[in-house]
């Protein structure tokens, strides 16, 4: 079965099949909670038979240590199954959090695409813990139906009618319960995706707040999450309203049902068909089933939330990778990079048929006329999506044919928009080095400009960065993620508009320390940057999604008219 085709209920009963062993263990002891619960009332009309109707005081004491011994027992009982169920349950929650965490990291890709960040974080929490509640939930329905087994039994004893009744009533009552299960679980899934798109709208306007601010549309972006919040509380309610009828419904069936079973009790004394120890023991057994009948209506209501939870993470996990996870015959990437890189009549979404050829140590400026030929490069260099036609070629062998992660410690792209980490500012700069100290770091953070940003800070490069950089300025946090790019010391480095946010001179120094520090390494600029582009050894233009000219920044400003429009316009 492919990955794209993941049902909901593998998901599911996967996630209890590897908490089988706590499942069982707290079954069983759940079944022997059950069972001295039902046989608690037994007790207490045998006692009441001895002590009361026989007069036999030794007799009463004997029964009432027994069901002393049968107190403890099912106390014990309740105790550990419990323990036994809550570990499952966390357990079950906590590995599909993992599953779910590796399969969004997986170089391979595809997880994230169509959904926010707001959203995955809701099906990583929420979602998985409802799945997990469903170990719990088939513990205390295995624990219920004992319950149900062993009163039923002691009322056979007891009377055949009542006996009958209870066995043949319970299944019709447990049949309407799951019918009544049907809307919520419709509704809590409904509830679930415009919960998760509300947290997703959140985590992107928060994330954004700065530019947000800027710009003056705060009032928009107070009116677009309200728009969604509204959505989802009216989900919820829905949801809520489901829960709250399908519960009261079922109180009402289970109140009518032990009402029956309390009345037909009740005249079989009358007859003298049972004694009094016998009545007293079966309207105690009618009243304890109140509890293993409720308990099914929670076992339902958590089993119709898992199996809606359950599906939305089988959309995540069953997600289409972007890529190819396994490498095609060709070998791995070579332990010594030379750098040559080879576009091969490459098409993918507005390129056609671009070929380039980047000597190893060379470093090339790109000028995309059109932003989406520059987004599709970055895609098919970093590997986040495979050509529709032609090869991207590293030292002669296609990109597909290499392992994702040593492709990726060879040949690095920098997105524009990278994202720094919660930690120092160190820390962010040498996150993918080789090294924390040294010449390389040092001079990577001169290059990009951080020195600058270093010495207005408090403490330096032991300055705390907020999650996402936000503790810091567009232009700092640019600087910080290009200083980052340059102390991995990638043999292939594919930078994308790296200077957006700092100043002129500011952007002529980064440019001239760029080509410094990677002097004798494949560099490959895609920017309409004039800086950047004078101290590249040759700039490629792309216009149209083809390579429309190809020479050096002075020449194609002085000759190429659609150059001068893209770069100096």
């Amino acid at each position: 079965m492919r990955e794209a085709d993941l049902p909901g209920r593998t998901v599911l009963w996967r996630a209890v099949r590897e908490q089988r062993r706590d499942v069982a263990l707290g079954a069983l002891l759940g079944m022997g909670h059950q069972t001295g619960e039902a046989l608690v009332p037994v007790l207490i009309g045998v006692a009441i038979d001895r002590g009361v109707v026989d007069g036999d005081v030794a007799g009463l004491l004997w029964w009432l240590g027994v069901l002393a011994v049968v107190y403890v027992g099912l106390s014990f009982s309740f105790r550990y199954g419990a323990r036994a169920g809550e570990r499952a349950s966390v357990t079950a929650a906590h590995r599909l959090r993992t599953e779910l965490i590796d399969r969004v990291l997986a170089p391979e890709g595809g997880a994230d695409e169509g959904r926010l960040p707001g959203e995955l974080a809701n099906t990583a929490t929420e979602d998985a813990r409802r799945v997990g509640a469903v170990t719990m939930a088939l513990v205390v329905g295995i624990a219920a139906a004992t319950g149900l087994a062993v009163g039923a039994v002691v009322l056979l004893r007891v009377s055949v009618p009542l006996g009958l009744l209870v066995l043949l009533g319970t299944p019709l009552l447990l049949w309407l319960v799951h019918l009544l299960s049907k809307p919520l679980e419709r509704r809590s899934e409904t509830e679930q995706e415009r919960a998760a798109r509300a947290s997703g709208v959140a985590a992107d306007l928060v994330a954004g707040l700065r530019v947000l601010k800027g710009i003056g549309a705060e009032q928009a972006a107070v009116a677009r999450y309200r728009r969604v919040s509204r959505d989802s509380l009216t989900a919820t309610l829905r949801a809520a309203r489901a829960e709250a009828w399908q519960s009261g419904v079922v109180t009402i069936l289970t109140g009518a049902f032990l009402a029956l079973v309390v009345l037909v009790g009740g005249r079989l004394a009358a007859r003298g068909d049972i004694g009094l120890g016998e009545l007293v023991s079966s309207v105690a057994l009618a009243l304890f089933l109140i509890g293993p009948l409720s308990e099914f209506s929670w076992v339902n209501a958590q089993l119709a939330q898992g199996r809606a939870s359950a599906a939305r993470i089988a959309e995540v996990l069953g997600a289409e990778r972007a890529v190819r996870s396994q490498p095609s015959p060709g070998g791995p990437a070579p332990h010594r990079v030379a750098g040559r890189l080879r576009l091969r009549g490459l098409s993918y979404g507005s390129l056609r048929d671009v070929d380039l050829d980047i000597a190893p140590g060379e470093t090339v400026g790109v000028v995309a006329a059109d932003p989406a030929d520059a987004s599709a490069l970055l895609r098919c260099l970093g590997r986040r999506a495979d050509p529709d036609a032609g090869a991207v070629e590293l030292d002669g062998t296609e990109l597909a044919a290499l392992d994702l992660a040593e492709l990726r410690a060879a040949l690095l792209v920098a997105e524009h928009d990278a994202d720094l980490f919660e930690g120092t500012l160190l820390d962010n700069v040498t996150a993918a080095a080789p090294s924390r100290t040294g010449a390389p770091v040092t001079a990577a953070i001169a290059a990009s400009g951080t020195d600058e940003v270093v010495r207005t800070l408090p403490d330096g490069l032991d300055t705390a960065v907020t999650a996402r950089g936000r503790s810091l300025s567009g232009g700092q946090r640019q600087r910080v993620a290009l200083a980052r790019a340059l102390a991995a010391e990638a043999p292939v480095l594919v930078l994308h508009e790296p200077t957006t946010a700092v100043d002129a001179v500011t952007e002529a120094r980064i440019a001239a320390g760029i080509r410094d520090v990677r002097a004798g390494r494949t560099t490959v600029v895609v920017t309409t940057s004039p800086p950047l582009l004078a101290v590249t050894d040759r700039v490629v233009l792309l216009d149209g999604g083809r390579v429309a000219a190809s020479g050096g920044h002075e020449q194609l400003v002085h000759d190429c008219a659609s150059y001068r429009t893209a770069v100096l316009a």
